[in-house]
């Protein structure tokens, strides 16, 4: 990897800068006027309330607009893995961005990778512009879980006896590959 020269890390830095005046200086006074978005939507599994994509729109995207910046998240493809790109773009042709992964559990899954788009897309468009996310569904998603991860004699002893996905995880936790497998 080729190193910068002190004389060409400074003209970086100072052209980084120069770039960055308007699309900076809108982005935190946008911020300054934002809150969290209302937590509406419910999720039935962990019996919790949590902001959906609508209302974080909701929340950030006036603000935004009123200080000339607009928001695009197109999805883009990075070494092999989706991802859908967080893309700031202010009125002086200045942008930001920012790539969130799309993770989604079953392959050839419409249904499975429209949930995986839509969680990129909110968490990409909170945790860029830092806005709170008390998110009681995202909370307990994330809690340590105290079943045991599943063995590969475990998933074979429940093909036997025809066990579905939900009733394996009931008692085992399944990585991404598991479950897919399965």
């Amino acid at each position: 990897m080729a190193r910068l020269s002190d004389r060409d890390s400074r003209h970086l830095h100072r052209k980084t800068h120069k770039k960055m005046k308007n699309i900076a200086t809108a982005l935190v006074l946008a911020q300054s006027e934002m809150s969290n978005p209302v937590k509406q939507a419910s999720n039935p599994f962990f019996k919790s309330k949590y902001s959906d994509l609508n209302a974080v729109r909701e929340a950030i995207l006036p603000i935004l607009n009123k200080h000339k910046i607009s928001v695009l998240q197109p999805i883009c493809q990075i070494d092999g893995k989706n991802y859908v790109k967080t893309l700031l773009l202010h009125e002086s042709g200045e942008t930001l961005e920012s790539n969130t992964e799309i993770i989604f559990n079953k392959l050839n899954d419409a249904q499975a990778q429209g949930s995986g788009i839509s969680y990129a897309r909110r968490y990409g468009l909170q945790s860029f512009l830092c806005v709170g996310a008390d998110d009681d569904d995202g909370n307990k998603a994330s809690a340590v879980s105290t079943k045991p991860v599943a063995t590969a004699e475990n998933l074979a002893k429940a093909k036997l006896k025809g066990a579905t996905i939900a009733e394996v995880e009931k008692y085992y936790t399944l990585t991404d590959v598991q479950r897919n497998e399965y």
